[in-house]
């Protein structure tokens, strides 16, 4: 894999080394707050920070680890969006004042996507958290990227107006984890491709979140958001649920291994329920754009495999042929898994307006973790 990122501008940018400006002992007494963004989650001291401290890492368990809290980071940062338009805010996820007509056109996939998104929202916070601070305890540095806290916000009435990390107004989503999950002969570790569930979602730049309150009508178009919010929800948790298997097996120390044992499988239950959701998006087209949803019960797809109330992995090929069908997460190949994760996110739009130092500092944690 190149060692070069592709912008979302179009130009490519060399992955050289930018550290951090943020110092261990600033970070730890800033309660790992959330900096710019000012939403007053504070990291709470993980187990490691309870007793002894934890003894040093090996460099590449630092650099899986680091490139984990970044990653956690920008999830972070596009869920508050989203909680802060069509979730729940309280306490645990404060920011925001909502949008109502946003909301009710999320609830059209499922009634409980305001709980949903701020359930998720408060655990990618968590993971980011205590992944920095696990950093800290063993002595490493931790990630900070409010320097590229330079995007902007929605426009939309309940939007916060603060810098973000991640675009969510001009998304390229890919929706072939809707058929990759659902194949029984084919696999991505193999080279394998899969259809899009929703073409149109890769043809353009669609928003996922109401830019303005212009986009709250007419109905279509903000259900056509709505939808776009509910298959990107499954895109990205679906990159997580790959992504910790992928690099576990890179690591060296028992402990580490624990943490991405440990919050794996809670990217995968999020992306159980995403993918459940987005079978409820309804089929329409949008009057503003041409977006089109289809309906995902009817030919080419429909059927057994493809019946949008089914939402476990089928069995498919596993490390070879010769084995009998498995059913797992795909892909869990780990070459090139933390570049491939950058790439899919870039791809994505959600970088769209970020600086070329985001995406060399970006590249350099990835190349890093990759080497491992």
């Amino acid at each position: 894999m190149s060692n070069d990122v592709q912008c979302a501008s179009g130009a490519e940018i060399s992955c050289g080394e930018i550290r951090s400006t943020t110092t261990r002992r600033s970070l730890v007494l800033r309660g790992l707050a959330l900096g710019a963004a000012g939403s007053g989650l504070l990291a709470k001291a993980g187990p490691a920070l309870a007793g002894s401290p934890t003894p040093a890492l090996a460099t590449g368990d630092v650099a899986i680890l680091r490139f984990l809290a970044a990653a956690e980071i920008l999830e972070s940062d596009l869920w508050q969006q989203y909680n802060e338009l069509g979730g729940i805010h309280d306490r645990e996820v404060p920011g925001g004042g909502g949008s109502r007509a946003y909301t009710e056109a999320l609830q059209v996939l499922d009634e409980e996507m305001d709980q949903y998104i701020h359930d998720n929202t408060e655990d990618e916070f968590s993971h980011f958290n205590f992944i920095n601070a696990y950093l800290v305890s063993t002595g490493a540095d931790p990630v900070n990227l409010d320097q590229f806290r330079t995007l902007p916000s929605s426009r939309a009435h309940g939007a916060r107006q603060v810098g973000r990390l991640t675009n969510l107004m001009q998304l390229t989503v890919d929706t072939s984890y809707w058929t990759r999950y659902r194949s029984r002969t084919n696999n991505p570790d193999f080279g394998d491709a899969f259809p899009p569930a929703v073409p149109d979602l890769s043809k353009g730049r669609f928003p996922a979140i109401p830019r303005t309150d212009a986009d709250l009508s007419p109905k279509n178009h903000l259900q056509a958001i709505a939808n776009t919010a509910g298959f990107h929800f499954g895109f990205i948790e679906q990159g997580g649920t790959s992504l910790y298997p992928q690099l576990a097996q890179r690591v060296r120390n028992p402990e580490v291994l624990r943490v991405l044992l440990s919050i794996g499988p809670t990217e995968a239950m999020h992306f159980q329920i995403w993918h459940d959701k987005a079978g409820n998006a309804p089929p329409l087209t949008d009057p503003t754009n041409g977006l089109t949803f289809p309906d995902l019960n009817a030919p080419p797809f429909g059927g057994e495999d493809f019946e949008t109330s089914l939402v476990m992995p089928e069995p498919t090929a596993f490390l070879t042929s010769s084995l009998p069908a498995c059913s797992i997460v795909r892909p869990t190949e780990t070459r090139g898994a933390a570049m491939a994760a950058l790439k899919s996110l870039t791809d994505d739009g959600l970088f769209i307006g970020q600086s070329p130092a985001f995406f060399a500092f970006m590249g350099q944690l990835a190349r890093a973790a990759d080497a491992a």
